[in-house]
């Protein structure tokens, strides 16, 4: 066993070990391709051909659609434990990329082939349960996004993105610039520079240059 495998199969067994069988795992270590992708890289972009999902070991992935006007919104973030299941369901019908995929925090991914994915949802029931957990866990989310647009007023939305990014970062405080924010949330920074302030006044938030301190949670 070499050096990367035996650094796999130790990140692998810190979070995976009660989830999935030693074999599964072997063959994880077998077939997959470990990686480390820095931080505002890009890790799939729409219209990409499908062969490989990631299974995050650390870090985190923001996933965005974009509109039919060229316009992007985030749907939802991918941390350690997740793997995008609307993706595998793209590899498995040999079909493009329908989302984009950036990096919010760097991360260790073992990116897995289509060809074993879709071999293991019959050979292995924690692979099947996993996968089918995830796919229900990404539509839930994308589905709070929807009702997010269709029923929170503006700053509603901010403080929920900043509490969804405390929780997918462990920390209350984002290094985040107003365009970003802007960016994620398909709204302008001259609303975004606004809200922040609001948020701030009324104690939710405490906001300095690119910096957020998130002191009340939305709920």
């Amino acid at each position: 066993m070499n050096k990367q495998e035996i650094i796999l199969r130790e990140k692998l067994n810190d979070y995976y070990s009660d989830i999935f069988e030693d074999e599964l795992i072997n063959e994880i270590i077998k077939v997959g391709h470990f990686d480390k992708i820095k931080s505002g890289e890009l890790l799939v972009d729409i219209g990409d051909d499908m062969t490989h999902i990631p299974l995050i070991l650390d870090g985190v992935v923001k996933i965005i659609r974009k509109e039919k006007k060229g316009e992007e919104l985030v749907l939802y973030f991918l941390e350690r434990g997740d793997t995008c299941a609307i993706s595998f369901v793209n590899c498995i019908n040999k079909k493009k990329s329908i989302f984009k995929g950036i990096v919010d925090k760097d991360i260790e991914a073992v990116f897995l082939p289509v060809d074993n994915i879709d071999e293991w949802l019959e050979k292995y029931q924690s692979w099947r349960h996993f996968i089918i957990d995830s796919y229900h866990f990404r539509l839930i989310e994308m589905v709070e996004s929807i009702d997010s647009l269709a029923f929170l007023k503006m700053n509603e939305r901010l403080l929920k993105y900043f509490t969804d990014k405390v929780k997918i970062n462990h920390d209350i405080d984002l290094e985040i610039t107003h365009q970003e924010i802007a960016n994620d949330l398909n709204t302008s920074r001259v609303v975004i520079t606004r809200l922040v302030k609001q948020l701030h006044d009324e104690g939710k938030i405490h906001s300095t240059r690119n910096s957020i301190k998130v002191l009340e949670l939305f709920e």
